[in-house]
């Protein structure tokens, strides 16, 4: 598999657990969110600029495979990269692993580039080019999947 894998540290808090003291399962999606949007942030590329330019990036579709508890206080480590970048589709494999690098979760996250209005629209050329270092690609040429 070729492709840099952009990683973003996260200290879970009190506010993200339940009473028996591990995250609340839904909060997984705001992690990766913020994950995501630090990545696009890293690369020159906020979202609010592509907003401005009439681009969004909604997700279509979201699969999370939940492997471990994460607990109050703990270190994550939230790593994701491209799996697909073309046309209308952004797909990125996510991975969420403790400071002992156990994983805790690995997520498929599949999105479409629409205008504001939320008409189907090809994604820039020019964040094409700044996340192609981070799709990856097996040996046979396919996207690798989780």
């Amino acid at each position: 598999m070729s492709g840099q894998i952009f990683r973003h540290p996260r200290r879970v808090t009190y506010a993200d657990c339940t009473l028996g003291n591990h995250v609340y399962y839904g909060r997984y999606l705001s992690f990766l969110e913020e994950a995501r949007g630090e990545f696009f942030r890293s690369v020159g590329a906020p979202f609010l600029k592509w907003q401005q330019a009439d681009a969004i990036f909604p997700v279509v579709e979201c699969r999370l495979r939940y492997k471990a508890a994460a607990r109050y206080d703990d270190l994550l480590n939230i790593e994701l990269w491209l799996t697909r970048l073309e046309g209308i589709r952004m797909n990125f494999d996510c991975r969420i692993c403790n400071e002992a690098g156990a994983e805790i979760l690995s997520a498929a996250i599949f999105h479409v580039c629409t205008t504001v209005d939320e008409k189907l629209r090809r994604l820039p050329a020019e964040l094409v080019e700044k996340l192609k270092p981070f799709l990856a690609v097996k040996e046979n040429g396919r996207s690798d999947r989780i």
